[in-house]
């Protein structure tokens, strides 16, 4: 349990300090005959800052109680 709790502190640390990351992908705009055009899309994956305390806590409170034992 401690080792899963010091894994769950260290994403909801990274969680708060990344508040999300973007991505590119090449998306197919048109396709007539022979000439295809494609254009480049930036795509965000954000997620909430309670999220990352959450996280945080619960690997804080999973290593905190493997040591009571």
């Amino acid at each position: 349990m401690k080792t899963l709790g010091i894994i769950l502190a260290v994403v909801g640390l990274a969680m708060l300090l990344f508040g999300g990351f973007s991505y590119q992908t090449e998306e197919k705009v048109a396709d007539i005959g022979p000439i295809e055009i494609n254009a480049d899309k930036t795509k965000e994956v954000a997620w909430p800052t309670y999220a990352g305390v959450i996280v945080l806590v619960a690997g804080i409170g999973l290593v905190v109680l493997d040591r009571k034992k």
